[in-house]
């Protein structure tokens, strides 16, 4: 199963290559970005998507690792909280043990 895995994953990277490089060649023609306050200058198109679509999964990975830190953050919290019942609970059950006898 996991040389299956392996070997769907590896054909997808080489069909997203492809892609990206069919995109690369279709799109060659310079064109000027401006943005707000300067223009840049002229790079073919591809780059500037490519770009654009790069910028926005790493701005996306970094806002969920700041998402997932603070669900770990609270999880962690929680975690101790229960431990910490747990062992209260234990002292209490100790103590009505011992009352009985």
């Amino acid at each position: 199963m996991g040389f299956i895995r392996k070997l769907f994953a590896l054909a997808l990277a080489v069909a997203m290559a492809a892609v990206g490089v069919l995109f690369a060649l279709q799109n060659a023609e310079p064109v000027p970005l401006d943005v707000l306050v300067m223009i840049l200058p002229p790079r073919s198109l591809a780059l500037w998507v490519l770009g654009a679509l790069a910028l926005g999964g790493i701005i996306g990975l970094l806002l969920s690792s700041i998402a997932v830190l603070r669900l770990r953050a609270r999880l962690m919290s929680a975690r101790r909280q229960l431990t910490n019942s747990q062992l209260e609970m234990d002292k209490l059950r100790v103590k009505g043990l011992a009352t009985r006898e």
